[in-house]
């Protein structure tokens, strides 16, 4: 038979750990942006690539769009897309500076009377603020030392928000941590989460045994039920007094045994194959940072 000079690959070893596996997965899968991420977070990279990568979505008014979001497409920006930003900026430390001032003119330009975010990516006109969209992203920016004046304003919604929900949901409660862990006034902040903690525990709001998923109920609209980890990310959050070790322990089992076969995690998405594709790298990353900060071998 002729020579063709066309050679199969060779396989590709195992990955063993998980954090190689999870390598694998995002070097095969991955945004350029999330390619920049994981270098970033795991294997000592520079975090100009990241912002660099990042711009891309960047749009005159401030805000963020193209898709950074995978679940919502088209080249507008959109307050989730722009928390996502705000998000990626934090993490590699370059949440400052006149590109942080112009993101808040948009998020001024977005926002309800009351100053908060509005819960839908393409809110009516007199949409209400949610705290699900206002938290985080205010708790980020103070978390930064940004100041601005649509901080005012976003704060105190938070402050009212947090200190009496108006929905007893896992994801109002997850967004209430996000801001109180890094609200100004610590001690209110302190006091705020306690009455949340035991919210959270007479409501039954987190899944506690994972063995026995259906003792929590679920989020309005969902059927996903929320773990210890989901709700303290870090060990210095407020949420974490709200667990024992225990059941911290079991939290974090659940999350390292989630990593599938071909080395990432799974996302919480009803989506086109493509969206939930470009979604999973950044749970990976997102996993792998939780179990290194709880302390455990990830490789």
């Amino acid at each position: 038979m002729a020579e063709t000079g066309v050679h199969p690959l060779p396989p590709m070893p195992t990955a063993r750990s998980p954090l190689a596996r999870a390598e694998q997965f995002v070097r095969l899968t991955a945004r350029v942006l999330d390619q920049h991420l994981f270098a970033y977070h795991f294997r000592d990279g520079d975090p100009a690539p990241v912002q660099t990568a990042l711009d891309a979505y960047r749009n005159p008014d401030g805000g963020y769009g193209h898709a950074l979001e995978p679940l919502l497409r088209g080249p507008d920006s959109r307050v989730p897309h722009t928390a996502h930003a705000l998000r990626v900026l934090d993490a590699v430390g370059r949440c400052d500076g006149p590109r942080i001032e112009h993101t808040c003119r948009y998020l001024t330009s977005v926002s309800t009377p009351d100053g908060a975010l509005p819960a839908s990516a393409r809110p009516a006109p007199g949409a209400p603020g949610a705290l699900t969209a206002t938290g985080p992203v205010v708790g980020l920016l103070h978390r930064n030392r940004v100041w601005h004046a649509w901080l005012f304003r976003a704060t105190e919604f938070c402050w009212r928000r947090s200190e009496s929900p108006q929905n007893v949901d896992p994801y109002e409660i997850q967004a209430a941590v996000a801001f109180l862990d890094s609200a100004p006034d610590r001690r209110r902040a302190e006091a705020t989460a306690d009455r949340l903690g035991r919210l959270l525990r007479e409501h039954r709001l987190a899944v506690l045994d994972p063995d026995d998923r259906d003792t929590a109920p679920p989020a309005p609209g969902e059927r996903r039920r929320l773990l210890p980890h989901e709700y303290a990310r870090v060990p210095g959050s407020y949420a974490r007094a709200w667990f024992t070790d225990a059941e911290m322990a079991r939290s974090l089992d659940v999350l390292a045994a989630a990593q599938e076969e071909d080395g990432g995690w799974p996302v919480p998405l009803a989506g086109p194959p493509s969206v939930v594709l470009e979604s999973r790298p950044a749970a990976a990353i997102s996993a792998l940072r939780t179990l290194r900060a709880y302390g455990r071998p990830i490789g």
